[in-house]
């Protein structure tokens, strides 16, 4: 089974008129709310430092997205740890509140796809200087708003030790506790059990204390495959059938296409996985998902159900924002059939 990608992709492209957007608009945070489906995208000029920051865009449909602001909505602090950059939003609603977990450095990553792979910018520091700042490490903030004018930030969810993102929480407490996606980089080898950066789980008490609890392995990756290393993309969708996540894969160790899976959990234990798609259900194909900064890439990091239809978005060759759907029963019944479920 494949999604099925919108005829007017990309439905957001880098802005020539604002210089802050010039270069680069993917990998967006969606929700839909009161008829409303709101995007906030990753965004970058043409700037050396690639300093990047997050522009808002919405939509009564979907897919016509109309950008409502000349200015970011939310870009790096004056100087506080998320003062490099911001990035790759992902949004849930607990009442009125919308929480968006946000990948950040403390200095700006440079040019990236100019350098090796996994290689940023690093600052001139001391030896004391902590390894957050000496190494430009990218953790995972949160943030709080009610609007997506006005935003406070709520503090660091990701040690400051580990190279953590793909941070993602669930929409809704499961069994009284928060509960929350990430993928360290570090926790790789046979203390952890895993060749490659995994998807890890924790559950707490209190929706910003997560460096003292314990990971859970959720999955990972599988030698050979499409799907070598693998990351959350989108936050779960609680249906009748248990919490649908969707996943990104990518071979050779994290250097080639970035593909898409999905799984389905135990509503109750989401540490079970009832299914997992063999194959991928997003690939890289179109010219917008070709190329970019990053060639043969799509990323999710919104999906929405509306009347039925599924609606995952994504960024395209670290350069553009696309958008894929289909009805949410087709595939939910390609995931239990497939697994017999």
């Amino acid at each position: 089974m494949k999604l099925v990608k919108y005829s007017g992709n990309p439905i957001v492209a880098p802005n020539p008129a604002n210089q802050w957007e010039n270069l680069v608009t993917c990998n967006p945070g969606v929700i839909y709310s009161d008829g409303v489906f709101y995007m906030l995208y990753r965004a970058a000029g043409d700037d050396e430092n690639h300093v990047i920051r997050l522009g808002l865009a919405q939509s009564s449909d979907g897919l016509n997205f109309k950008r409502m602001s000349e200015n970011p909505v939310f870009s790096p602090s004056v100087d506080g740890p998320d003062s490099g950059c911001v990035e790759d939003p992902r949004i849930i609603r607990l009442g009125e509140d919308f929480y968006v977990t946000y990948a950040y450095r403390p200095y700006s990553p440079g040019r990236y796809w100019t350098f090796p792979h996994d290689v940023v910018r690093l600052p001139e520091c001391g030896a004391d200087a902590p390894k957050a700042w000496a190494a430009n490490l990218g953790n995972t903030g949160l943030a709080l708003t009610r609007d997506f004018k006005y935003f406070r930030r709520l503090g660091r969810l990701t040690s400051p030790v580990l190279d953590d993102r793909d941070v993602i929480l669930f929409p809704d407490k499961v069994g009284g506790k928060y509960v929350m996606l990430h993928r360290p980089k570090e926790y790789v080898g046979p203390e952890y059990g895993v060749e490659y950066p995994s998807i890890w789980m924790k559950f707490s008490d209190d929706i910003l204390d997560w460096e003292s609890k314990e990971s859970h392995l959720l999955i990972t990756g599988k030698k050979g495959t499409w799907e070598e290393k693998i990351g959350g993309s989108t936050p779960p969708i609680l249906t009748e059938d248990g919490w649908l996540m969707i996943y990104h894969g990518v071979a050779n160790g994290g250097k080639a296409a970035y593909q898409v899976g999905a799984l389905l959990l135990d509503r109750g234990n989401p540490l079970k996985v009832l299914a997992r798609t063999p194959e991928p259900i997003l690939s890289p194909e179109e010219w917008y998902e070709t190329e970019g900064f990053y060639s043969h890439c799509v990323f999710p990091t919104g999906n929405v159900v509306v009347d039925g239809i599924f609606y995952l978005y994504y960024g395209g060759a670290d350069r553009y924002v696309g958008v894929a759907t289909c009805p949410l029963k087709d595939l939910l019944f390609y995931l239990k059939e497939e697994c017999g479920i």
